[in-house]
């Protein structure tokens, strides 16, 4: 080659390429890195990149000086470097996905097959891309492949575990089917915003600005939050906001099926943080009939009351953690999950669903009385699609509703302190009970008297947020 292969000096606008070649030239490499690594073992990832690249560098030459006497046009520069591209990113990375993830405008990335792929931009457009893989056999192999390069050797993608669940490493999130669907289905999504917080929110339009002190003085009157919304709403984004509030001497901890929430990853706000990860079973089965070496979310919170921690946050609350989370509410103060629900009112039937679903002993009765007694606030976030209509997609927070014990029928009593105002984002509407416990803490309630909300910039400015 006459350059060399370093990322920056590669064209933002690469030339096609011929994937045959692409496929050919991987096995090569492939064939030779695994040869030098058994020679010469090299445990950093980084460094056996760079030796890719620089195979990688030797056999382009080679077929560069083959094509030239086998009288075919030479690549040039942008070719090559497009090439060589393509052929990283099949060793190391997503293969054809790969510059989609690597796009900071994508939210989304959905594929029925090899061939019908889609991608969603976080300003609400969503475009079919050209196939991703050869066939759909070989978009099976690129996910196994993916799955055995994660070091989780727990998870397998394969007949006998026709779906599967992975991290990758800019943090998204991979699903995948196979052989129980009529073609292998895939999604990525994507965590586009990480060092966000609620005043970054506002700026983006996500909350009005009033409810941005209010939510940040719940959080120093250690009130426990839990955020409800649609899938893909954005709770994780605003969970991350709120958790981005904590002082940096705070000890927490964060519980999730997948890392989410990153917040392990800002030491800079959080050096204290415990980030813990679910753990899948081998397909083994204990004396009690579970998976062999699982560790679950209710495992993990359980493990968590006993780390001398203030918080507990769980990324998303939807199956049997749901007990330990609420007892975890009930004994302490500050912590935080979301879950799933159509709206704030809502999130209580589906938080008493999953208590009853669980197994449990207990009647419907109790478990809205553990609910009341657990949970102080419900945030809810509303995502606004109007992209059938020509319009955008939208986010934000529309409902804040304050739990304040059992009424009659059993059901707990709620106060809608911050509803939907003119444009939809929530105003505030009624004074909290923990109004005194807030103002201890340095809110101003003179805030909550502008009815009208405060914060008037047009919808479409917000979805760059997310």
């Amino acid at each position: 080659m006459t350059a060399p292969m370093s990322p920056d000096r590669w064209p933002s606008v690469a030339p096609a390429v011929d994937h045959d070649t692409v496929r050919e030239i991987r096995a090569v490499v492939s064939d030779l890195l695994a040869a030098e690594l058994a020679r010469r073992p090299v445990a950093d990832a980084a460094a056996r990149r760079e030796l890719a690249r620089s195979l990688l560098s030797d056999v382009l030459s080679e077929r560069a000086v083959r094509r030239v006497h086998e009288g075919k046009a030479a690549w040039t520069v942008d070719e090559e470097f497009a090439l060589a591209d393509a052929v990283i990113n099949a060793l190391f990375g997503l293969g054809r996905l790969q510059p989609f993830v690597d796009d900071t405008a994508v939210e989304n990335i959905e594929a029925n097959g090899f061939d019908q792929v889609w991608v969603a931009y976080a300003d609400g457009r969503e475009q079919q891309v050209e196939p991703i893989a050869g066939s759909d056999d070989e978009l099976i192999e690129m996910i196994q492949s993916l799955v055995t390069r994660t070091g989780q050797s727990e998870r397998t993608f394969t007949t006998a575990s026709p779906s599967v669940h992975v991290r990758l490493e800019d943090g998204s999130r991979l699903a995948a089917m196979a052989w129980t669907t009529p073609r292998p289905q895939l999604v990525i999504r994507r965590h586009r915003v990480r060092d966000v917080d609620l005043d970054d929110l506002v700026r983006l339009g996500t909350l009005d600005d009033v409810l941005a002190p209010f939510l940040r003085a719940a959080l120093r009157a250690g009130k426990n939050i839990v955020v409800t919304g649609l899938q893909n709403a954005g709770k994780t984004t605003l969970l991350r906001a709120l958790a981005n509030e904590f002082g940096p001497r705070e000890r927490f901890a964060t519980i999730e099926r997948e890392y989410e929430l990153l917040l392990h990853e800002m030491p800079h706000r959080h050096p204290r943080v415990v980030a813990m990860e679910a753990r899948l079973g081998s397909s083994e089965r204990d004396v009690r009939g579970r998976a062999a070496g699982e560790v679950s979310l209710s495992n993990l919170v359980v493990d968590a009351l006993r780390m001398n921690l203030r918080r507990i946050i769980v990324g998303e609350v939807r199956g049997s953690e749901v007990l330990p989370m609420l007892h975890a509410m009930a004994t302490g103060d500050g912590s935080m999950c979301t879950v799933h629900s159509r709206s704030a009112e809502k999130a209580f039937d589906r938080i008493v669903t999953l208590c009853l679903s669980d197994g449990a002993v207990m009647s419907d009765a109790l478990a809205y009385r553990m609910a009341a007694g657990a949970i102080d606030f419900i945030v809810h976030v509303t995502l606004l699609d109007e992209t059938a209509v020509g319009g955008k997609r939208h986010r934000f927070v529309s409902d804040v509703l304050e739990i304040d014990g059992i009424g009659e029928g059993q059901r707990p009593v709620t106060t809608r302190v911050f509803g939907p105002g003119p444009d939809g984002r929530a105003v505030p509407m009624h004074h909290p009970r923990c109004l005194p416990e807030l103002r201890r803490v340095g809110f101003d309630s003179s805030l909550l008297e502008q009815r009208s909300g405060s914060w008037q910039r047009p919808l479409d400015r917000q979805e760059v947020a997310w």
